[in-house]
């Protein structure tokens, strides 16, 4: 069980109880929606994103992004993580039906695919098997425009083709988009997985 520095934010206790038996980390729930109204609860998160940071790891369908964009507008940017799981059609196991998107949230990854999206995020592993490495030149708008991500008449087919690639959302934004490909790659890296595609 990998030990995680941060704190990480889910949206239910399924997915605390999933999450619980693959890293070693303070696990909190939103409640789902309630968080909208629960300041306590955002004060809270403030509180622990000062102290430890936070990680966001949401289910990929719209209520997750719904949920993830409030809070990225609700707490302070630089201490919290975003970690995206991959669009995995299916239900989980303990439902009798799929959501409504028909895709596996939290509670339903397997235990690599977690631990790929906290590692992909930038989550601070304390068991020293993660390796450190150096800081790399950062991706930014101009360059998702040059590369035919944004701006151009075929870039959302481009971005949604590089979504499916990386295994990250749909639902991913162009600015979700680059600060995902931030935590992956620089602006080279990133040109060769675009000759990929």
């Amino acid at each position: 069980m990998r030990k995680i520095k941060e704190v990480i934010v889910v949206e239910g206790r399924y997915d605390k109880n999933t999450l619980a038996q693959v890293v070693d980390a303070t696990v909190v729930t939103l409640g789902g929606f309630s968080v909208f109204n629960d300041r306590e609860k955002l004060a809270f998160l403030r509180r622990l994103a000062e102290k430890q940071g936070l990680i966001v790891l949401t289910d990929s369908d719209g209520a997750g992004f719904v949920i993830r964009n409030y809070l990225k507008g609700a707490l302070p940017k630089e201490q919290v993580k975003q970690a995206y799981i991959p669009d995995i059609r299916g239900k989980e196991r303990r439902k009798r039906a799929p959501g409504r998107e028909g895709k596996l949230g939290v509670e339903g990854m397997r235990p690599d695919v977690l631990l790929e999206a906290l590692r992909r995020c930038g989550a601070t592993f304390l068991d020293g098997t993660e390796e450190t490495e150096p800081p790399k030149a950062p991706i930014t708008k101009a360059d998702l425009f040059e590369l035919g991500l944004t701006g151009g008449p075929d870039s959302a087919a481009k971005r949604r083709a590089l979504l499916k690639r990386l295994d990250l959302p749909e639902r991913l934004t162009a600015n979700g988009l680059l600060e995902a490909l931030n935590l992956l790659y620089d602006p080279e890296s990133l040109r060769r997985e675009l000759e990929c595609l």
